[in-house]
């Protein structure tokens, strides 16, 4: 849906509060359509980023997996290449 929303599951060293507020809030701006809201926008365009961020922590504290966790520089430098290859 949106390219700059990252996988937050199953890392070493676990997500933190402010990587699942950034995703969050890049999922409540692609479904609005506003990069910025307006001030009488800003309150629910706040709450529903409030309520996504409850949710997604919620989801990823029950998840269960039995494989290693990911390494972020591993899939960093995997993304890297993927942009270079895509764009040279």
């Amino acid at each position: 849906m949106c390219r700059n929303i990252k996988t937050l599951y199953n890392f070493d060293p676990p997500t933190t509060e402010e990587e699942i507020h950034a995703a969050s809030v890049q999922f409540v701006r692609k479904i609005s359509g506003f990069t910025k809201p307006s001030n009488i926008n800003s309150a629910p365009f706040n709450y529903a980023v409030e309520k996504v961020d409850q949710v997604v922590a919620e989801l990823l504290e029950s998840l269960a997996t039995s494989a290693q966790p990911r390494n972020r520089e591993a899939q960093a430098a995997k993304a890297k290449a993927r942009a270079i290859a895509r764009f040279g």
